[in-house]
């Protein structure tokens, strides 16, 4: 473990919930479920009054009113929530040297050699304190030596509160923990490891290494780490990406409908995969064509946030449609998806399709274990170079980002 590390994690409580009541106090004290509002929809969010009663985000929305027939249940506004998180970003941002915004709500905070100045815990309390003044959003943070320990910690600190971990008390302080409190710790791990009598923290601790390994292999040995308090991943300085775009040039102009729509609905299907993955959303998503006079249109349509394939890929075609001209060869089309904002695993959940958000989530699944174009919508099979690289990932992109079909 680096030594002398003073690594910050700030939660938004409830965010969505909280942002609720700052428009609407009626809602403070009430159980309060904001997702998708139809019987397929998904809980995105509740507030602990409702979790009272055995409700979770992701859990069908049927069943959470079932659970709790008192709440009061709201589509919610991805929009008004996007602005709530860049009001808290803001204040990060002019606060602290170095950040990470891991999700709409979530934070990782370097603070390390502050203390010089002014002390860590100090100024991460002065700043929580300052968030919760000016943006009204309740927040609660972890402080440890690193990030895997000051996330852990949040959860034991929340509701609007804080916990500091300091260097050496990481194990006691994870030991009497569940393992569901270690971060990559899902229901099927977990269920693997109460199946082998490992409920606490500290029995993973006192397993060999090389047990975790042959159960869980590589993953096991990730979650043993945690165990022990050990995280050496640094702080990565956050960018907002402000948009994603792909387009493609042919060697020969074309006028094959059934192949420029194929395509299109494949940039647009990679697009939306590669937004997923970054955790992102899109707000407004704009369609090029360049004809073979070189002539270049281009026209855009703004959206409620999105990341999902049967949103946007709709929204592309209609902008072609209305942009094509039958008479003449296309040399270039492109597709471009703007306005983005973090947080998209979690507004997505307002999607009112609970069977289409679990599709989607058993596709990029197989993706990310098989390949991008491991399972593709059946109109965009013909388009054979959509690229591979994730714009989120912190990688530069390919030298030739604009393959010829």
């Amino acid at each position: 473990m680096l030594k002398n590390r003073a690594i910050v994690h700030m939660d938004l409580d409830t965010f969505f919930v909280s942002c609720e009541r700052l428009l609407d106090s009626r809602l403070i004290g009430r159980p309060v479920l904001i997702g998708g509002t139809s019987d397929r929809g998904v809980v995105a969010s509740c507030s602990y009054e409702a979790r009272k009663f055995g409700v979770h985000s992701a859990m069908p929305m049927r069943m959470a009113k079932m659970l709790c027939p008192e709440a009061v249940v709201l589509r919610g506004n991805a929009g008004i929530y996007s602005n709530f998180s860049k009001d808290v970003t803001d204040v990060i941002n002019e606060s602290v040297p170095l950040y990470e915004k891991a999700s709409i709500d979530e934070f990782y905070i370097d603070l390390t050699g502050m203390d010089k100045f002014f002390g860590c815990h100090k100024l991460a309390s002065e700043l929580r304190q300052r968030i919760i003044k000016e943006t009204g959003l309740p927040i609660s943070f972890g402080m440890s030596a690193n990030k895997t320990v000051s996330k852990i910690a949040t959860g034991e600190a929340k509701p609007n509160n804080e916990i500091r971990i300091l260097t050496g008390n990481e194990k006691p302080f994870l030991a009497p923990l569940s393992v569901r409190k270690i971060p990559m710790v899902g229901e099927v791990t977990y269920k693997t490891l109460c199946d082998l009598g490992v409920k606490q923290i500290k029995t993973v601790q006192d397993m060999p290494m090389d047990m975790m390994h042959r159960v869980l292999g590589k993953n096991g040995l990730s979650i043993w780490r945690k165990a022990n308090g050990i995280d050496n991943n640094p702080v990565v300085q956050y960018h907002e990406r402000k948009s994603i775009s792909t387009e493609r040039t042919f060697n020969k102009d074309t006028i094959d409908v059934a192949k420029l729509r194929g395509i299109i609905v494949a940039m647009t299907e990679n697009l939306a995969y590669q937004l997923r993955r970054g955790n992102k959303l899109t707000a407004c998503i704009t369609f090029k064509i360049r004809y073979s006079d070189f002539q270049t249109y281009t026209q855009q349509q703004r959206i409620p946030y999105s990341a999902m394939d049967h949103t946007v890929i709709p929204v592309a075609l209609e902008l072609f449609r209305k942009l094509y001209n039958r008479r003449l060869l296309v040399r270039l089309i492109g597709v471009k998806f703007s306005h983005l904002v973090s947080g998209g695993h979690q507004i997505n959940l307002f999607e009112d399709n609970e069977k289409q958000l679990h599709l989607s989530q058993a596709i990029d699944k197989m993706r990310e274990r098989y390949g991008d174009r491991s399972v593709i919508n059946a109109a965009g099979m013909e388009a054979k170079s959509i690229s591979r690289w994730n714009p989120f990932s912190g990688e530069p992109p390919p030298l030739l980002p604009n393959r010829r079909q």
